[in-house]
């Protein structure tokens, strides 16, 4: 039979154990949340299948293997890369193969549907914003048209300059918390580079500008997702 004592021993280590059990599991939680959140807003570089957000993205990269490319493995993408070794949690990957800042695409077709500036509703809250696109801006020969700061019309965000102003200027006021970056591809036409810079510079936005990134038909390979991902983390998160 159990004694009173025993029986008030037992039941103050069953309460303490329930205690610590939730204790660490409160901490737990209170470490993974204090790993900063991070949103994409890109096109084919930062895309796999499955992994954007909606899922209906165009993708360039599968899981499936296919010869334009040896990145077979979500784990292989500059994105995943990043959070894992740099300690972020990604929120949302909005990227989207093929799609441009501007509401034009190739051949003069109409591209609002997928454009950047359409997609940056739809990132989350993030503490981190990383844009990574002009790429196809540049490869479409999206026309520059004249670059301004307010007063946009729907017509200006066909070209290049005002809609990159425009997405500027809507992502700095609607995440004035975040902490955003503007990530320039190796291979553009040195206006596209500079009127990035300009632009940038002028909403206080950090650009980020990769060099010399391995790739295949055009694409990061597995090597280049690394390179991409070193670029971009010695700036997130420099070394002391």
């Amino acid at each position: 039979m159990i004694s009173e004592e025993d029986k008030y021993k037992k039941d103050s280590f069953f309460k303490n154990l329930v205690f610590i059990v939730i204790f660490l599991i409160g901490f737990w939680g209170i470490s993974f949340s204090q790993h900063p959140t991070v949103s994409i807003l890109g096109d084919s570089y930062s895309t796999f299948e499955g992994y954007t957000a909606p899922l209906e993205n165009e993708q360039w990269y599968f899981k499936t293997k296919r010869d334009r490319t040896d990145v077979e493995k979500v784990e292989q993408t500059w994105w995943w890369i990043l959070c894992n070794e740099y300690e972020l949690q990604l929120d949302i990957n909005n990227s989207y193969s093929g799609s441009t800042i501007s509401y034009r695409g190739y051949y003069g077709r109409d591209y609002k549907d997928r454009s950047f500036i359409t997609r940056a509703t739809n990132i989350g809250n993030p503490d981190i914003i990383l844009v990574f696109g002009a790429t196809n801006d540049d490869w479409a020969g999206v026309p520059l048209g004249t670059q301004k700061y307010e007063d946009w019309t729907e017509e200006d965000l066909y070209s290049f300059r005002p809609a990159m102003t425009y997405l500027a200027s809507y992502l700095c006021e609607n995440h004035p918390k975040a902490s955003i970056y503007f990530i320039v591809n190796d291979c553009l036409k040195t206006e596209i580079t500079e009127t990035i810079s300009e632009v940038c510079k002028h909403y206080g936005i950090t650009v980020i500008e990769l060099q010399n990134i391995a790739k295949k038909t055009s694409h990061p390979t597995i090597a280049g997702m690394r390179q991409i991902a070193e670029q971009v983390g010695k700036v997130l998160k420099p070394k002391e």
